[in-house]
């Protein structure tokens, strides 16, 4: 038997374990791992062309290649805009580009990273690699795609992409109905509750949160559009907020007044012509040339909004909201700007207070024929943050809880349930002259507001039209029948609402579904036909029902595989050693003990 000086050297390698170095999972990105030819002879494996960041292998962490979420670069040379993954999760406004949303088509952007400044994750599926020193490979065989990477140390490392499934998705999610709802929400679930402009060269465009510049050519001064907020626990108003660009936002504040007579035509904050006597710099770099029209955009009031004007005790047209709506044009920047306001009237007393909102919205410049629907709040799964969505007959909304005004009355405003944020409002419901089922009646529509939800959204992508995107909300109402008390009136002074929900889908792009969701009110009797006023608790709760999968399995083990007559030297040493010393197993034990020392090494 002849066994060639190159065959050795490899079956050496294989057996010495030094220079393996198995890495822990990580999602490569950047230039994709190309597959090594099956059928090279010689030499070893060579690095990316000149021009192409090659990925480094860091040995002991698990960031062996660059982060997760950039999209891969082919062999060929082309650039490959969208994720592996067929479905775009952040892609959550139809018809508009979705901030660092680097997959959305709506943006048309052949370089997201120019603009947005980092990939929003869930584009590339879960991946593990295995690597060992470059030295030890002399040819490859392998299926699965490799490459030969440099460590920081300026060792070569040849990786090789394991495919393993377990890797990329959930079991099964669980069936909630009302006889196992608590189940799962006791397993699982916790307690619930009882800028400064910059100085150098502006750039040629906005860029996402960047403040949106705007000039008072009156007085000739570089302002920032501005979007007051509350700030406190009174929610007074700050007027140092600026908007951010491409940011769709909310806010709402409170105004104090100590003496409403003066400040009634004087006072900025409550005249409509503040809001919209400027105009807005098209793109930043507008800043260098004020005088140039073209780079500044009139903002124009939807209607004519009358002036705050004192009549007698009352202060009227006073402003309690601003809208804006604002057109873009990616680059090309702003194009229009459009302001629209709210008024009312306001009693002139000692203290009086003012809440106002602030509402900016951002929409692509482009006239479509059709609008496009409502904003997702997931696509499909829930994004945090986003409204979880109810359905009542075939309207859809946002489930909502109460919000107080200045004084701490409930208000006609409410906020909105964020989907996986727990919460908890309240507020003071005066209470009307009324008859019992009539006072029960708006107690129960002030806690879950109106319309009342009947349905939840199972993803954030639900479709209003398909019934089975939708599951029904188990209702608790009060044990009227639990009271002894025949004069009295039982009416609801608290509504729990619990979500259970869960993740579906690969481990690396998780999408987070409703299993199930129940309101609870909790309810108190009144006698006494002088109270006048209640008070009211909405309390939001999400439980994690994910069950996690079985954790993938480790790397296989070498197959050794061994010549058949490897053993035939020593059976040949065995047979003397037996007919020169029977009955002695010494050396067959010492013999099998050294092999074995070889083998493990």
């Amino acid at each position: 038997m002849y066994t060639s000086p190159l065959a050795l050297l490899q079956v050496f390698f294989l057996l010495n374990p030094e220079g393996a170095r198995p890495q822990p999972s990580s999602s490569p990105s950047g230039p994709a791992p190309t597959p090594s030819e099956p059928g090279s002879q010689g030499g070893t494996l060579q690095t990316s062309s000149e021009g192409t960041d090659t990925p480094r292998a860091v040995p002991g962490t698990s960031s062996v290649f660059p982060t997760l979420g950039t999209p891969s670069a082919p062999e060929n040379g082309a650039v490959d805009l969208l994720p592996v993954l067929p479905i775009c999760v952040c892609d959550l406004t139809p018809g508009t580009c979705d901030i660092n949303c680097c997959c959305d088509r709506d943006c048309s952007l052949l370089q997201p990273r120019s603009v947005f400044s980092f990939c929003l994750p869930g584009s590339v599926r879960s991946s593990s690699w295995v690597c060992v020193d470059n030295s030890l490979i002399f040819r490859s065989n392998s299926p699965f795609p490799s490459r030969v990477v440099m460590d920081p140390n300026g060792i070569k490392q040849f990786c090789v992409h394991v495919n393993n499934s377990k890797l990329n998705y959930f079991q099964k999610p669980q069936t909630v109905n009302a006889s196992n709802f608590q189940t799962p929400a006791t397993e699982f679930g916790g307690q619930p509750f009882d800028s400064i402009l910059q100085t150098q060269s502006p750039p040629s465009f906005y860029r996402a949160g960047d403040p949106i510049l705007t000039y008072f050519s009156k007085w000739s001064a570089l302002s920032w559009l501005r979007q007051p907020a509350g700030v406190g626990a009174g929610g007074l108003c700050v007027e140092s907020n600026p908007a951010g660009f491409l940011e769709s936002k909310s806010t709402t504040c409170v105004r104090f007044f100590k003496n409403l007579a003066d400040s009634c035509a004087s006072d900025p904050a409550l005249n409509a012509v503040s809001y919209y006597n400027f105009t807005v710099l098209k793109v930043p770099r507008g800043m260098t040339d004020l005088q140039n029209m073209k780079f500044q955009v009139p903002v124009t009031p939807v209607s004519q909004a009358a002036s705050p004007l004192l009549a007698g005790n009352t202060c009227q047209n006073a402003v309690s909201q601003v809208i804006y709506e604002i057109e873009t044009n990616g680059t090309f920047g702003i194009q229009k700007v459009s302001a629209s306001f709210g008024q009312t009237n306001l009693t002139v007393e000692p203290g009086t207070s003012l809440q106002q909102q602030f509402i900016i919205r951002f929409r692509a410049f482009q006239s479509t024929a059709t609008s496009p629907p409502g904003p997702r709040s997931g696509n499909p799964g829930y994004v945090v943050g986003k409204p979880l969505l109810a359905l009542t007959g075939d309207i859809s909304h946002s489930v909502t809880l109460l919000q107080s005004q200045g004084d701490g009355t409930c208000s006609v405003r409410r906020h909105k349930v964020q989907f996986g944020v727990n919460a908890m409002s309240g507020c003071k419901l005066r209470l009307k002259n009324v008859d019992c089922s009539h006072l029960q009646q708006e107690m129960y529509q002030t806690l879950h507001g109106r319309p009342r939800p009947e349905h939840v959204a199972i993803f954030g992508n639900a479709d209003p039209t398909q019934k089975a995107e939708w599951t029904r909300i188990l209702i608790g109402n009060c044990n009227v029948s639990a009271t002894h008390c025949t004069s009295c009136c039982v009416v609801p002074v608290s509504l729990q609402t619990q979500v259970l929900w869960a993740y579906v889908g690969l481990q690396s792009n998780p999408q987070a579904h409703v299993s199930g969701a129940r309101f609870l009110y909790q309810c108190q009797s009144i006698k006494d036909s002088q109270v006048t006023e209640m008070s009211l608790t909405t309390t939001v709760t999400f439980v994690d029902i994910t069950q996690k999968p079985e954790p993938p399995r480790g790397q296989p083990r070498t197959d050794w595989k061994l010549p058949f007559d490897f053993f035939f030297p020593f059976k040949v040493a065995f047979s003397k050693g037996a007919d020169s010393q029977k009955g002695s197993v010494s050396p067959v034990l010492i013999l099998c003990l050294l092999l074995l020392g070889v083998l493990l090494t």
